[in-house]
């Protein structure tokens, strides 16, 4: 390899472009792990703000090899639900289930890894506890990424296939259990799985590891036809592009997050455009950091005092104990606020 490459590399993954450091933010906490197993487990959270007690909020995550776990935001594990292989978790609050508003919770759940399935759930924060409102059988395919789409009164939620393929159901939550139709899909033609949707625009944005961030409109009568607004090239955006997540600002515009799992590192993008921002890494302070990250998960509401300018969650793929040793995987809290700053981010 020739040393100028080797050096571009280098810098590439250690520098914002311009050779500026990247910024590391410490996490706050980190959640006890749901199993004693040092494999490959936990993957993508999800977050529940409490309204009426913000500093009683819940992270919802999943452990791909057994099913759904609940947390507290002092990491304390609260539940755990065994169900399966579930890969990814979305929820969406102030739902109409069965003429009741609740919140909705969904799962991609790929136990079987030719006939994926949807599974859904009303929160029960009291217990807390994910009360089973019905699972839906998908066409073929491993069943990966998950995200919720409100339309209204309406949610739709897009599965996200290994193997590229983006799917688009409407969900009938009238009576129970709830049910679901395909309404469209497409092939990005190889692996993905992060997504999330701006339900203010009605944009979805699917991240396809080893390629780009695309942009698909939701509208059910619009064809799927993908705009790239960011590549993997190794600077901005690194392979494997996993878990997306969603920072709304105004009207239209806003941040999109983006963990790069071979680098270690995060990536944020202004939306509708695409325009690069920066990127970070979570590490220093009394907890490790992470590593290898699948999902992610960020809320910019009030949790109390300990989270200012909101809250971020992210898988931790190699652990460390206060030791240093290899531990089972779980997630890391950090405190939005203090991305926001060292990215030099105005949330306003």
């Amino acid at each position: 390899m020739p040393l100028s490459f080797l050096l571009a590399a280098l810098l590439s993954a250690t520098h914002q472009p311009g050779g500026r450091p990247l910024p590391e933010i410490p996490a706050r906490v980190e959640t006890a792990p749901v199993t004693d197993s040092r494999g490959d487990r936990a993957d993508d959270p999800a977050i529940w703000r409490n309204p009426a007690d913000p500093a009683a909020s819940l992270v919802i995550s999943t452990d791909k090899k057994a099913g759904l776990a609940i947390h507290d935001l002092s990491g304390r594990l609260l539940a755990f639900q065994r169900l399966g292989d579930i890969n990814n978790v979305d929820l969406r609050d102030d739902v109409p289930i069965a003429g009741a508003r609740a919140t909705l919770v969904a799962a991609s759940d790929r136990s079987d890894k030719d006939d994926p399935l949807l599974r859904l759930f009303r929160l029960d924060p009291a217990a807390p506890a994910l009360i089973p409102i019905g699972t839906i059988a998908l066409p073929d395919g491993q069943a990966y990424g998950l995200c919720l789409h409100r339309r209204g009164d309406a949610v739709d939620a897009f599965m996200v296939y290994k193997e590229g393929i983006v799917e688009q159901v409407a969900l009938d939550l009238a009576t129970l259990p709830a049910r679901g139709r395909v309404l469209r899909r497409f092939d990005l033609e190889s692996r993905s799985e992060g997504c999330v949707v701006d339900d203010r625009s009605g944009q979805l944005y699917v991240a396809e590891d080893k390629v780009a961030i695309w942009r698909i409109n939701t509208a059910p009568d619009r064809p799927m036809a993908p705009i790239k607004i960011a590549d993997v090239d190794g600077v901005h955006l690194h392979k494997d592009a996993e878990g997306l997540a969603l920072l709304p600002v105004g009207a239209t515009r806003g941040f999109l997050f983006a963990s790069n799992q071979g680098d270690d590192s995060y990536s944020v993008f202004h939306v509708p455009d695409g325009a690069f921002v920066g990127s970070f890494r979570i590490r220093g302070g009394a907890i490790d950091g992470t590593e290898e990250t699948d999902g992610i998960a960020l809320h910019a509401g009030n949790f109390g005092p300990r989270w200012p300018g909101g809250l971020f969650v992210a898988h931790d793929g190699k652990n460390r104990d206060e030791k240093g040793r290899k531990a089972p995987q779980n997630f890391k809290l950090v405190p939005l606020g203090a991305i926001l700053a060292a990215l030099r981010i105005d949330p306003r």
